[in-house]
């Protein structure tokens, strides 16, 4: 099965986040520019991206989606 762009982490600590949640799943991954990022951080174009099968890609967003919290204006 092909595989799927699931996230473009910002930096190394929220990549190390996401790929233990990932293999505490069971859920194989790869990673792109795994270490290039970290050479120049700030450049999209070098971020790393995690890479999963096209068959968990629900599984994994449904896990990505328990990371994310939504922003509120408290002021």
């Amino acid at each position: 099965m092909p595989m799927i762009c699931l996230t473009e982490p910002q930096n190394m600590g929220e990549l190390a986040m996401v790929t233990s949640l990932l293999e505490g799943s069971g859920i194989g991954y790869l990673l792109q520019n795994e270490h290039v990022s970290s050479l120049y951080p700030g450049l999209p174009i070098l971020n790393s991206r995690v890479m999963v099968d096209e068959r968990d890609q629900l599984s994994a967003n449904l896990l990505l989606s328990r990371l994310r919290l939504d922003v509120r204006d408290v002021s």
